[in-house]
């Protein structure tokens, strides 16, 4: 079937485009075009499977109903598992999503918050690198809507979904705790997110709540872009020194899984000698052996509510939402921790 556009409905039906395009833009009540009218536009444009270009609909209404999702590393599982969920509620509430990564970096992604401005997209979800407080201060004042997702910014009054990072890390430590290990180490990234920061302060306050002791050399920080080479440094350090661990409690779920290759290639047995566990979850946590207990963060949730705040904000539905929220992670007990 031939593709058929606004003028071809309205020189079939002897109307205006104007009028054609009011109607099949919802707007036809409010500017007084007849019953009879619009069903005669509907009805045609239903019948030869008329499709609406979307940029010239989004300029009509002043909206493209596009939303711009800027992540850190679309490679990410964790971050591709957001990026799903968004698109999924998104797409029920009419918007489509346009995505793109920062690879962690500030410029980069100052860069892409202005392309995506310049693509006149409605709203922006950002999971920040959290080094562009000026751009996000720009977009508060100008009042554009957007959400921060995962990462926000404690000292700029924005919207954000997150997860409670220092009670997920603080739950961790305890469950160790509670099953007996006494020396429990602590692998993270080298970085100042807010949410690494939160996971070390939930790991120390729960061997300080317990009365244990904190030892410097029980905590160690890798670069995030070579952390497999520098894991093994890391881990022999741990597990060969008088000070040796009973317990490592990893702050990503990469780090995790390159953990436990490590103590096996030292021959370390988890978690008779070593116990491990994992903020975040990987999906083959529960087929590795020994499966690998984690810290599952609620990724559907994050993508949910993120959708919802932004789009409340772009057709100013209710000034009642709470548009912020720090949602609660659940514990996966597995084999790794010896119960």
């Amino acid at each position: 079937m031939k593709k058929i556009f606004l003028k071809d409905i309205a020189e079939a039906l002897d109307l205006s485009k104007t009028a054609v395009s009011l109607v099949l833009n919802g707007r036809g009540d409010e500017n007084k075009i007849s019953k009879e009218t619009q069903k005669r536009i509907l009805d045609f444009a239903e019948q030869n499977s008329y499709r609406p270009n979307q940029m010239a609909r989004g300029l009509s209404l002043g909206k493209s109903e596009t939303i711009g999702l800027i992540i850190p590393n679309i490679s990410d599982i964790f971050y591709a598992r957001i990026a799903h969920h968004v698109e999924l509620r998104a797409k029920e509430l009419g918007y489509n999503v346009v995505f793109s990564s920062s690879n962690e970096n500030s410029e980069t992604e100052k860069e892409l918050i202005y392309s995506m401005l310049n693509r006149q997209v409605d709203g922006l979800i950002i999971a920040s690198t959290q080094k562009n407080q000026k751009d996000i201060l720009k977009l508060t004042e100008a009042g554009f809507p957007f959400v921060l997702i995962d990462r926000h910014y404690p000292d700029i009054e924005t919207n954000y979904v997150i997860v409670d990072n220092f009670g997920g890390t603080h739950n961790m430590t305890r469950h160790l705790l509670k099953n007996g290990r006494r020396k429990i180490g602590f692998i993270s990234i080298k970085s100042q997110l807010e949410a690494m920061v939160q996971r070390r302060l939930g790991y120390e306050r729960a061997i300080s709540d317990e009365g244990f002791e904190l030892l410097k050399y029980h905590t160690k920080t890798i670069d995030r872009f070579n952390y497999q080479y520098e894991m093994k440094a890391a881990i022999q350090s741990m597990v060969q020194s008088e000070q040796r661990v009973d317990a490592i409690v990893f702050t990503t779920h990469y780090l995790a899984a390159s953990g436990l290759r490590e103590l096996k290639l030292l021959d370390i047995k988890v978690p008779q000698e070593v116990a491990i566990i994992s903020f975040d979850e990987l999906g083959a946590f529960d087929l590795v052996d020994p499966p690998i207990t984690s810290n599952k963060q609620p990724v559907d949730a994050m993508g949910n509510h993120a959708v919802e705040i932004l789009v409340n904000e772009i057709e100013k539905k209710n000034s009642m939402v709470d548009n912020k929220r720090v949602l609660r992670t659940q514990l996966l007990i597995r084999k790794s921790c010896g119960a």
